[in-house]
């Protein structure tokens, strides 16, 4: 699903742009009693909502404390006071409107909380902060509208192919993670294994997302012909750079498709598919919403779908579908349905690899299969037992999601070694 669908869904729409900074209320700290210093430094856990679980992360300090959620690029955003008593802490913070309150007590080294707004109560655990070590290089690549940061993970050894590691839709950066889903670092353990087998990668959140947030303010300004040409921007800086001996693109899900129509334009040495859509939108849509919607809000999903992919906007859409199609995201819509991946596939000239994992909740294996017919030449590669954040995974729905949130578990074991392989075919 598209970034904009998933993000009105979550619980902050966490965009801090052009907000002014408030400090911590000292006075409320006047007066209360002695406080346990275990409270002092930074927390992490995930907001459990409705829609999945939103990792944030709380610095709690004696007088002051900021609240950040790197998903949806808010960094450091200052409490408006933080009060503690004894083995209990209260925080409130005024963001863009919104007052949000954390009430928790420490209890057994954590802090067993509830995060409240807008009238919403949703469970807290914040467990001690790790710091995760910076593996990689930050660079900037002028794109429209201003400069896209990235991240360079250099390979062992030099001189050295360089692949575009590419995510997939939602609120998903960089490393793979996404506000709803959670933190599985599955792009992170892909970019860092291959540059230890001598593959430079470069990675990066999309506009309007994490370190890129800002190239993106309004819903409504979105195209997915944005994310292309950004993708383009990058190929052909890295194309311009000796010290790498070739360059490669790498899509996950929907990045698939970004990366695809990218290489058209660009002629890298190869294109890797990993979860991509084999259908358009609209097909793989319908499929999914089938299942869940009335028959009566599916045939105007239907209806909705067929107008938007003829280039018409929708005025009208019930308020149980506003989520889909409401007025801002539809423009992304439009620009996105008018692709047929399999087709756009047979016009890429370079090599091709598909990969597919067996258990895959959200793209099926008919894609792969819709892919491989568009370019019969491809060689289409199937993972048993992969998922859709490439971890090994059970068939069933409950073993499965609890992948996408577990960082400890490794890539498939053999989705590495497939790319290495195929990369260093050229």
């Amino acid at each position: 699903m598209k970034k904009w669908l998933l993000l009105c869904c979550t619980l902050l729409l966490l965009s801090a742009c052009g907000q002014k900074e408030v400090t911590a209320d000292n006075q409320e700290t006047k007066g209360q009693s002695a406080m346990n210093e275990q409270f002092i430094g930074k927390w992490e856990g995930n907001i459990e909502t409705p829609n999945g679980a939103l990792p944030i992360i709380v610095d709690l300090q004696k007088d002051s404390g900021t609240l950040s959620v790197p998903a949806q690029g808010l960094s450091n955003f200052p409490f408006q006071s933080v009060k503690y008593t004894d083995a209990n802490v209260k925080v409130s913070l005024h963001l863009n409107g919104s007052v949000i309150a954390i009430n928790g007590i420490l209890k057994n080294g954590q802090i067993e909380a509830t995060f409240q707004q807008n009238g919403g109560n949703f469970p807290l655990i914040l467990t001690a902060y790790k710091e995760q070590p910076v593996t990689y290089e930050k660079l900037k690549i002028p794109v429209q509208q201003g400069d896209l940061t990235v991240a360079l993970q250099k390979a062992s050894t030099s001189p050295s192919p360089v692949a575009l590691i590419i995510a997939g839709s939602g609120p998903t950066d960089k490393d793979g993670n996404s506000a709803l889903a959670g933190k599985n670092n599955s792009l992170k353990m892909l970019a860092e294994g291959l540059a230890q087998e001598g593959i430079t990668t470069v990675r990066y959140d999309k506009r309007g997302l994490g370190d890129n947030q800002a190239l993106l303010t309004k819903e409504e300004d979105g195209t997915f012909d944005q994310y292309v040409d950004d993708a383009v921007q990058i190929l052909q800086t890295l194309m311009a750079d000796k010290a790498y001996t070739s360059v490669h693109v790498i899509g996950h899900s929907e990045g698939s498709l970004i990366g695809l129509l990218a290489a058209q334009k660009t002629g890298v040495a190869s294109f890797v598919s990993i979860a991509g859509a084999g259908r358009p939108l609209d097909v793989v849509l319908l499929e999914q919403l089938k299942g869940q919607l009335a028959p009566k809000l599916y045939n105007e999903s239907t209806d909705i779908l067929t107008a938007l992919k003829q280039g018409k906007q929708v005025t009208t859409a019930s308020p149980e579908l506003q989520a889909l199609f409401r007025p801002s995201v539809q423009p992304f819509l439009i620009s996105l349905l008018k692709y047929h991946p399999a087709d756009e596939l047979e016009k890429v000239k370079s090599r091709v690899l598909i990969v597919q994992g067996t258990t895959d909740l959200q793209v099926k294996e008919v894609d792969a299969e819709a892919l491989k017919k568009g370019k019969p030449e491809a060689k289409l590669l199937y993972m048993e037992g992969m998922n859709h954040v490439l971890k090994k995974a059970p068939a069933d729905r409950a073993g499965n999601l609890a992948t996408y949130s577990d960082p400890s578990l490794s890539l498939h074991e053999k989705l590495l070694p497939a790319i290495q392989q195929f990369i260093n075919e050229e």
